[in-house]
């Protein structure tokens, strides 16, 4: 089965980090956090991936491209560029198999899924789809279970979001009783791990959001939702990178579920 990444945006709210590179590419640990995304895919078996390019498409190309020569010895005759690599030296290995497709600067991450369609052979029943921005511990594999057991055209993974502010708890004297940074939410939101028939692409159209297919689907009783309570994070803003470098040298990153 093949995941979809949306690679195309430009994370206006990072500029720091995004205006050199697309925001996938922001480092989490040293590596790129759409590695990291796809690290947590591979380990459940699902390795085949469709990026979904539009800014600054090659920084990521060449990220994969080059990445042989990042991680395993070489050497290097200048004058012919021949090159020999060392691999019984090699420091690790990715087992990924990536279709880079141009999806266009501007345009809305809906077409930018339809704009992939094509790349999903026709006897692959569902497909993936996934933000190149947040990491989880999610077991893919029981996802992707919950999918077909449901028969729905698409399941999304439901969260519980942090309130981006502290809150108040009010007495009736209007004094306050208690207070809690940034609590978790009661109610669910798209974690952004999705999984979906090839019926979906009935339902999405050119130049709209992806959330017009899932409304759409909702209607008519086809979209369900895998609730996940585990740990759950996407990266918008300066500090979230901060925080989620921070989590990353910690003893046990929770998305770290491969070896």
């Amino acid at each position: 089965m093949k995941t979809i990444i949306l690679c195309g945006g430009t994370g206006t709210r990072l500029k720091e980090e995004t205006e050199y590179k697309p925001k996938p590419m922001i480092n989490i640990g040293g590596k790129p956090i759409i590695w990291h995304i796809m690290k947590i895919y591979a380990h459940y078996g699902f390795n085949e991936f469709i990026l979904a390019l539009g800014y600054k498409a090659n920084y990521i190309k060449d990220f994969f491209l080059n990445q042989k020569a990042f991680t395993t010895d070489f050497t290097l005759e200048t004058k012919t560029h021949k090159t020999a690599y060392h691999w019984e030296h090699r420091k690790e290995i990715d087992d990924f198999k990536i279709t880079f497709v141009d999806t266009g600067m501007d345009t809305l991450p809906g077409e930018r899924i339809l704009l992939c369609e094509s790349y999903i052979p026709k006897s692959d029943k569902n497909f993936m789809v996934t933000y190149g921005d947040g990491v989880t511990n999610l077991d893919i594999g029981k996802l992707v279970q919950f999918h077909k057991k449901q028969n729905t055209i698409g399941t999304i993974t439901g969260i519980h979001p942090k309130f981006k502010f502290g809150v108040v708890k009010v007495g009736n004297d209007s004094k306050i009783v208690e207070f809690k940074e940034k609590p978790y939410m009661s109610d669910w939101a798209n974690g952004g791990y999705m999984v979906f028939k090839r019926d979906y692409f009935k339902y999405q159209k050119p130049a709209e959001l992806e959330h017009a297919a899932l409304t759409r689907l909702a209607k008519i009783s086809q979209l369900s939702i895998y609730k996940h309570t585990g740990f759950w994070y996407a990266v918008d803003t300066n500090k979230e990178y901060d925080e989620l470098n921070g989590i990353w040298n910690s003893e046990n990153p929770p998305w770290k579920v491969w070896k």
